[in-house]
This record gives structure tokens, sequence and C-alpha cells, in this order.
């Protein structure tokens, strides 16, 4: 294989591993919170397992930076970034849509974390974590079908092969335009329930920051979630399918300390990125031309947006830096 040499660890992978370590540290914060708070069983045996499966993580991501001589990420402790005797904040149902939609956000990352692993020990280990995952969706998912509460895609009527004929399939921006297919009705569907899940978040951490600046940076990005689910909306609208019902009722009264700032911020602007990347394959897969102008120009909000989000953590000493790249320019001035 490799005559018995240590294999280094690939740049592609330490991102990886960087990356999950931040993710999961932050996510025992939140799951502690809500296990503790949770009254419904199911729910409760639902973020138990999650809660699990990131404390394991945090284990075995340190075993490998350990192994290989690398700082571990400070990331978020406990005891620093949640109250656990804070009032309950979110109900179950939405705690249960929460770990839903993360347990989705994980498939997709982890099957990106197994295709740029070359090492075998660290393939296996992601290979491990998108079984969890797997998992994790299944009962998430059978749990929200057995309480009425997931919420179904639309379903579309059976139809005859057919092939396009006309170039306004793609290009008909003025006037009447065709009705959406497929791909266009699931990417519009789950990016609107992927921004109801985001108000509904930060409608609750606007009411628990500390700092003024960031609960105005919260109050822009519920008036943003907003604005892009009527966007999405009236899309679905136009060929009378439904929109996803609003969370926003989901979140409780309390104004007390929850979670920290810097907790609250590392979500929020991870959860910025994510929608990026989603809004990106709402353009790749969206022929009609009106779509991918409306996905880019949301697209373009949301890093403006995104930006502002990263000067407050920086500026706050929140924003930890990942492992880069040795700087060979500062290297050598220093011989000079």
């Amino acid at each position: 294989m490799d005559n018995g040499k240590k294999v280094k660890i690939t740049s592609a992978e330490l991102a990886q591993l960087w990356a999950q370590y931040m993710n999961d540290s932050g996510s025992i914060c939140v799951l502690s919170y809500f296990l503790e708070k949770a009254e419904d069983q199911e729910i409760s045996s639902v973020i138990e397992f999650a809660l699990r499966l990131s404390e394991t993580h945090i284990e075995k991501l340190t075993a490998f930076f350990d192994k290989e001589d690398y700082a571990v990420p400070y990331g978020f402790k406990v005891e620093e970034d949640v109250d656990l005797s804070a009032p309950k904040l979110y109900s179950d149902s939405y705690v249960l849509h929460f770990i839903h939609q993360m347990s989705k956000i994980g498939l997709t990352n982890y099957s990106a974390s197994v295709a740029s692993s070359t090492r075998a020990d660290i393939t296996d280990y992601y290979m491990e974590c998108l079984s969890e995952t797997m998992q994790l969706y299944k009962i998430s998912r059978d749990v929200l079908l057995a309480k009425g509460l997931y919420v179904r895609s639309p379903s579309i009527p059976n139809e005859k092969v057919e092939f396009v004929k006309k170039q306004a399939f793609l290009f008909d921006v003025i006037g009447e335009k065709r009705p959406l297919i497929v791909a266009e009705v699931g990417n519009l569907y789950a990016n609107t329930q992927r921004n109801i899940l985001g108000v509904a978040t930060l409608i609750g951490f606007s009411q628990v920051a500390k700092d003024k600046e960031v609960t105005k940076f919260f109050l822009r990005g519920i008036d943003i979630g907003k604005k892009h689910v009527k966007v999405f909306g009236a899309k679905l609208e136009e060929c009378n399918l439904p929109v996803p019902a609003s969370l926003s009722a989901e979140i409780t009264s309390s104004t007390d300390y929850t979670f920290s700032d810097k907790l609250m911020m590392f979500f929020t602007t991870g959860l910025i990125s994510l929608s990026i990347g989603y809004y990106g394959t709402g353009v790749a897969q969206s022929p009609r031309m009106d779509l991918g102008v409306m996905y880019n120009r949301l697209s373009l909000e949301v890093q403006l947006y995104s930006e502002d989000g990263s000067n407050i953590m920086i500026h706050n000493k929140w924003l930890e830096q990942p492992p880069m790249a040795t700087d060979r320019g500062e290297l050598g001035s220093t011989n000079t």
C-alpha cells in the first residue's frame, strides 16, 4: 500500500474534519438545550439520538487531530455557549423540523466528505457518518409523519412522454411562461421550507441576543427570509401549487439568555452559506430563465448579508480561523 509510511492528511480532508468539528461542537450545545426542554417523549428520543451522534463525532475528530499533531479547534462549549436552565425558546415541533432539516444537510455534507477523502481511515469514518445520518433522517422523518407534521412537496399529475418543441421552454421571459417542471418545483419548495425554518430560528435568536448589532442582524435576516418565502411562494402559486406553512408560531415569548451571541452568529452564517449553495443548485436545475435570474438576484442579497455577518464575528473575535496554507512570502521576508 504505502510501504508502512504514514500517509499525510490532505488539505481537502483537513477542511472537512475542521468544519465538522465546529458544526458538531455547536450542535452539542443546541441539542443539549433542546433535550433539556423537550416534553414529547418521541421527539426527546430523536434529540437524544442526534446528540449522541455529535458527541461521538467530537471524540473521533479529536483523535484524528491528535494523531496528526494538528491543533484541535476551540469550537463551542456547553458551559460557555448555552444556558441549559433558560426557559423553553422553541416548541418540540420546531425542534423536530430543525433536526430533520439538519439531517438532510448532513447527508449532503458527508457525501461531499466521502468524495474528497483519500485516506482509508478518513473515508471509512465519513461513510460511517453518512450511514448514521441516514438513520437520523429516517427516524426524524418517521416521527414527523406519525405526528402529522411532515410537509410533502406537491404531487404532479401523470403525463405522457413529450419532447421540447420550442426555445420558449428556456427563454420565454416576456409574456406567459410555461408551467414549472418537477425539478423547479422541488427546488422552489425545498428553498421555501428552508427559509421558513430559518425565519423561525432567527425570530428565537433575535429575542435572546444580547448585543444590539447582533439583534439587528437577526432582524434583517428575518426580513430577508420572509421576502424570499414570498418570492418562491409566488412562483409556486403561479402553477396553483401549495406553499408550506410558517413555523413562526413555534417560538415562545422567552427573552432570557439562552445561547451565546457567538454560537447564534455561527449557526446563522452557516445557514446563509448553505442557502447560497442551494440557490446555485436551483439555477443549475431550472431551465426557465426567469428562475435563474431570480435565484441569482436573491443569492447576491444573501451574499451581502453573509459578509455583514462575518464582519460582526470578526469585530467581536468570534470567527475561528480554519487551517491555512503556509505564507511562503512572509517566511521569506523574515530572512531579508
